[in-house]
């Protein structure tokens, strides 16, 4: 990308709208239109964090770090710069392909009747669930023309990961969960690759703007884990799409005094536990209540109810877990 191209980014997305669509808050104004808050690049405690919108530059006297939105895009995301323009790009323009995809993925589900049984074999029951996840299934073949007959180009499905470079659908029978600027697909077969996502970043908690209102938090690895927990009235749970939280998920955490339940899966390896300890301890070491579930050995929250599990025996694990 040319000098040229660059400017014309930078002008497309202001630095403060990013930082607030990425959960950071002003503290204080200050003069000429500058602004001081929390940074959001490390374990921040007093504002520290200077941000001049006039000028779209960022500066911080804690780390001592500072830039532009490209600049702060790879330290935030942890990429290196080429894939930070890719990041801003998605984000300036994949908004509106990613609602188009959401809403055609949601109308396929119920007109497939192997992706039903898949997720009743999940334990995916209720319908009311099914709405709040907004779940949809992939079925394969027939999203490229239907997207460029609603005006998006092929170039831009390539872009945003939906088409591969030679034009198929990137998401061929799996479930899909629409996620924040980014989509999960959970395969239905065995034979491909479990788990796809979109390029770019996996974004924050899952629905963490109906759950940062609790004081007790579950937070579990997966969306069935999650699916499980919130079906079974544990509408308390967030989901950090895997063991290792990338830093807007640990601030997200952070961003108030409570108590986080760590309830990854208890895998024969013992990776799910060391996980959960090492979050535990960074936790703590930021305030944060945490508190380690032990789950049965070879279980995760999704398997466990499946198994026969109820919300009483998960309450039990709760409470085993505060001692």
């Amino acid at each position: 990308m040319n000098r040229q191209a660059l400017d014309e980014l930078k002008q497309q997305i202001s630095l403060m709208g990013y930082l607030q669509a990425h959960d950071w808050h002003p503290a204080r104004p200050l003069s000429r239109g500058r602004w001081m808050g929390l940074c959001p690049l490390h374990a921040d405690h007093q504002p520290s964090f200077l941000v001049d919108p006039h000028k779209d530059l960022f500066y911080c006297y804690g780390c001592g770090r500072g830039g532009d939105v490209i600049r702060f895009a790879e330290l935030y995301h942890q990429v290196k710069f080429s894939q930070a323009l890719v990041l801003l790009r998605q984000w300036r323009g994949a908004e509106p392909v990613l609602q188009e995809v959401t809403r055609f993925y949601r109308l396929q589900l119920d007109r497939h009747s192997e992706a039903v049984a898949y997720l009743y074999q999940r334990g995916v029951r209720s319908r009311e669930l099914i709405e709040h996840m907004r779940i949809g299934y992939a079925p394969g073949g027939c999203r490229r023309g239907w997207l460029t007959q609603l005006g998006h180009s092929l170039p831009a499905l390539r872009q945003a990961g939906l088409v591969t470079g030679m034009g198929y659908d990137a998401y061929v029978h799996r479930i899909v969960f629409p996620l924040e600027g980014n989509l999960y697909g959970r395969s239905l077969s065995d034979a491909a690759p479990p788990h796809r996502f979109l390029p770019g970043t996996k974004g924050g908690l899952y629905c963490w703007d109906q759950v940062r209102r609790y004081p007790e938090v579950i937070l579990v690895e997966g969306l069935f884990d999650y699916a499980a927990l919130w079906q079974a009235g544990f509408q308390n749970v967030t989901c950090s799409l895997g063991t290792h939280l990338n830093a807007r998920q640990l601030g997200q955490l952070c961003d108030g005094p409570r108590t986080v339940y760590v309830t990854f899966d208890a895998d024969g390896n013992g990776s799910g536990q060391q996980a959960a300890q090492c979050l535990s301890r960074s936790l703590r070491e930021r305030g944060i209540t945490a508190r380690l579930v032990s789950l049965p050995e070879g279980h995760d929250p999704d398997s466990f109810f499946v198994a026969g599990g109820d919300a009483q025996q998960f309450h039990h694990l709760l409470q085993e877990a505060s001692r």
